[in-house]
């Protein structure tokens, strides 16, 4: 089974971002009612301060726009004539969202009317705009985070996110399940949920209704929680090394050396992925776990198969050069002084 991508791309509707619980600042609404069910598509925030002036280049509609300080004392210098026309320009572009960041000033009737007549929903912050931008953007960040389902499996080994993959029945969940008696976490089994997080992570997290769950061919669904305790599951996880699980070939040449540098994409991230061929009388469990030590190894700055190489090759030269001066200089031959003092 492979990778499936959501076919569009994440969105908020205004109604349901400004009572999201997980909202750190308190929102109160202001104006716009018909507009609740307008689309936020994107995740940063927009002051257009200009836009209040009639320039209007570069305001995304489906951004959440915010009127600060500076914007509203803009507007309260105009007269209210004036002040009519600059809101209905700016709300005229079909904005989803507006919050009003100006602490204890009630809005201008103006801005109450127009938000109204155009549909665009105004929200005012308790807090000012620092705060309401940065629990705004905390939000968005994980309400519209590019998302993708994935077949495989994640466990948490010496900390570090390892994702399982593989066709059915290759022994991913049997893995799964020996690191886990072995001490380390399940995340997820059999559908792996992984969102992007700046600056180009992914997290992994399991499906709501397998939270817990794990289906091991011959015993059936098993709640790992209810059998090992709360320790043996955590619910979510950077996903760090990608293993790909393959049946042992003959005609495949598998990585023999340590020196192959694979990437597996995930949302457009590269994580490190290795081969591991399975057939009977291998401890995948074990070799799980020394790959996840060497992957720790590795992003300490250590890498083992090009350091013994690097030995190795010099080792190969200083032979070489030694080799050469026996053969041109016998035992008992005097060398030239400029080669006995190198």
């Amino acid at each position: 089974m492979s990778p499936s991508v959501s076919s569009s791309p994440p969105s908020l509707t205004a109604g349901a971002l400004i009572s999201d619980e997980q909202l750190a600042v308190k929102l109160s609404f202001v104006a716009g009612r018909t507009g609740l069910d307008r689309l936020v598509t994107h995740g940063r925030i927009q002051k257009s301060g200009l836009a209040l002036t009639g320039h209007f280049h570069g305001v995304v509609p489906q951004r959440v726009q915010v009127l600060g300080e500076t914007e509203i004392s803009y507007l309260a210098k105009l007269h209210p004539d004036e002040r009519a026309v600059a809101l209905r320009g700016f709300f005229g572009l079909g904005l989803s969202l507006v919050v009003v960041t100006t602490v204890g000033h009630p809005p201008f009737s103006e801005l109450v009317s127009e938000a109204d007549l155009a549909g665009v929903v105004v929200v005012l912050s308790s807090e000012r705009s620092s705060h309401t931008l940065a629990a705004l953007h905390l939000l968005l960040d994980e309400r519209l985070a590019p998302r993708t389902s994935i077949h495989g499996v994640l466990v948490d080994v010496f900390g570090l996110g390892v994702l399982l993959m593989g066709k059915s029945g290759i022994g991913k969940s049997e893995c799964a399940l020996e690191l886990v008696m072995r001490g380390h976490r399940i995340v997820a089994d059999d559908i792996v949920r992984c969102d992007w997080r700046p600056p180009g992570m992914v997290f992994g997290t399991p499906a709501e209704l397998l939270r817990h769950h794990m289906e091991v061919r011959g015993l059936g669904v098993l709640n790992v929680k209810n059998l090992l305790g709360v320790t043996a599951v955590r619910g979510r996880k950077r996903i760090d090394l990608v293993v790909k699980m393959e049946e042992w070939s003959q005609e495949i040449a598998y990585d023999r050396m340590g020196l192959d540098d694979r990437v597996h994409e995930i949302l457009g991230v590269s994580i490190r992925e290795i081969v591991v061929p399975v057939r009977p009388g291998r401890s995948m469990a074990t070799i799980l776990e020394v790959a996840a030590r060497n992957e720790l190894i590795r992003n300490s700055g250590v890498h083992a198969a090009r350091d013994f190489f690097s030995r190795l090759h010099r080792t190969l030269v200083d032979t070489s050069a030694d080799t050469e001066s026996d053969l041109l200089y016998p035992a008992g031959a005097s060398k030239p002084k400029a080669m006995t003092e190198e």
